[in-house]
């Protein structure tokens, strides 16, 4: 999978030659390409931005370069350009599992204090990181690509080493533990050391559901329940009260009732 980054501060995406990423570019599972659309100046002192019409602070990023910069790029397969933008649908995971099927990603990255108007025909999408305000789109497009990244085959090494992570299902992850088994007095939960792995998928399961219920209600709707999850949700009642207005949400998973057949006399 290819990522291009259109920005004037190529500089800014050092991050991308550590770590996961830089092992995934090693082995050619992605390709990052940063383009700097001051190249594609046409003043004489490669001027990417101007005062804005009708006054205001600040300078707005011109058309003309990054338009230029987009129609160099040399596009095959499946691609789709973003513009990262306040203004712009929240990113979340639901969406880097749609963006991990193209080929292609273009990024635009805004400056300053905005862009000109017409630059955003040239976007299939505008991404925004949360309702909030960044100097440029060069943190955002660093944050997608690296969600983005991961989801490719051979990224995190192990296939399903992303299915659990959390919003992957709806859900918040499950708790982690590693060695010692016991540090400060705090114990790894006896389930996990057991080896008995039907037992652990269960508890990783309710601590799933559990978590999600109390830390972040608005996930809710986004569950993707199972049929096993009623008992487990059952139990999390009994444990936390808080959770019980919320049971309507697994009535439906609840076992029919099992009919009784009647003895027949001899």
């Amino acid at each position: 999978m290819k990522f291009t980054v259109l920005t004037i501060f190529p500089e800014m995406f050092a991050p991308f030659n550590e770590s996961i990423l830089k092992r995934a570019q090693a082995a050619e599972l992605i390709k990052i390409e940063l383009v700097n659309f001051r190249d594609y100046a046409e003043s004489k002192h490669k001027n990417v931005d101007d005062i804005p019409y009708g006054g205001g602070a600040g300078m707005v990023l011109k058309p003309e370069p990054i338009y230029k910069a987009v129609n160099s790029l040399e596009k095959t397969g499946k691609s789709r350009i973003l513009l990262l933008s306040p203004q712009g649908k929240v990113f979340d995971q639901k969406a880097a599992q749609k963006l991990a099927a193209y080929d292609n990603l273009i990024f635009l990255c805004g400056h300053y204090e905005g862009f000109d108007e017409r630059i955003r025909s040239l976007a299939d999408e505008e991404i925004s990181l949360g309702d909030f305000v960044l100097t440029g789109g060069e943190l955002a497009a660093m944050a997608i690509i690296d969600s983005v990244a991961r989801l490719i085959p051979g990224v995190l090494g192990k296939a399903n080493s992303s299915e659990y992570d959390s919003h992957s299902q709806g859900l918040l992850e499950y708790p982690q533990y590693t060695r010692p088994p016991d540090f400060q007095g705090m114990k790894v939960p006896e389930v996990l050391l057991s080896g008995h792995h039907d037992k652990i998928e269960k508890w990783r399961r309710k601590e799933s559901l559990g978590r999600t219920f109390l830390r972040r209600i608005d996930l809710i709707p986004q569950i993707e329940f199972q049929p096993g999850d009623y008992q487990l949700l059952e139990e999390l009642c009994l444990e936390y009260p808080e959770i019980e207005p919320y049971r309507h949400r697994w009535e439906h998973l609840k076992p029919a009732a099992k009919s009784k057949k009647r003895k027949q006399s001899l």
